[in-house]
């Protein structure tokens, strides 16, 4: 297996383990049954790359791949077995945030190694990193992601973009990955501590 589609296939599992989970915890606020935990995990795991693989017409990753379902349903047994307490709420951030990051690479590296164009592919990780997300809050009855103020598309379009620019310049793809990586995380981590925000429009609607 090449290096790049080992990093593909190991940053993927981790998205969609942990964004996974972040759609249990979500049915866990909510105190939903075992099964609508699964349910939550597994349509907040594949969600995004779902999307984007029908975007840039490639085959779907988790048809094929039925384990990484078997992820995501782990991962909603481990928070439904563990439970969370009153941390629940903001593992549910803390997870998501990981989750964001680790999409933000996957997407853009996927689509730039079918040979999207570097603008497209760091789209592909907005979106792969986002779209899951969103489905989550809708099916939660949440506030979605997208609408908070807290910096969200932000951190994942600057980590897509640090990783596409790096790996036009030929860096390792271990450096690309893990500068994309921790700018995204980091991003959206300031965001949650300190509650970073761009500003709001304040001209007349």
């Amino acid at each position: 297996m090449e290096p790049l589609e080992t990093a593909l296939v190991v940053l993927d599992y981790a998205a969609v383990a942990v964004f996974g989970a972040s759609g249990a915890l979500a049915a866990a606020r909510a105190r939903h049954d075992i099964v609508t935990f699964g349910f939550f995990a597994a349509v907040t795991g594949v969600g995004g790359g779902t999307l984007r693989d029908l975007l840039i017409d490639a085959p779907v990753f988790w048809v094929a791949r039925p384990e990484y379902i078997l992820v995501c349903v782990g991962a909603a047994v481990a928070v439904w077995t563990m439970g969370w307490g009153r941390s629940r709420d903001r593992l549910l951030l803390w997870f998501d945030a990981l989750g964001m990051a680790a999409y933000a690479v996957v997407g853009a590296l996927k689509a730039t190694s079918l040979g999207v164009h570097p603008i497209s592919a760091v789209i592909m990780g907005v979106l792969t990193a986002s779209f899951g997300g969103v489905i989550r809050d809708v099916l939660a009855n949440q506030p979605s992601v997208l609408l908070r103020r807290e910096l969200y598309v932000t951190p994942a379009l600057l980590g897509s973009a640090t990783f596409v620019a790096l790996n036009a310049l030929e860096a390792p793809i271990a450096v690309s990955g893990g500068l994309g990586f921790l700018t995204a995380f980091a991003v959206r981590s300031g965001a949650i501590l300190f509650h970073w925000q761009l500003p709001a429009f304040q001209g007349k609607a």
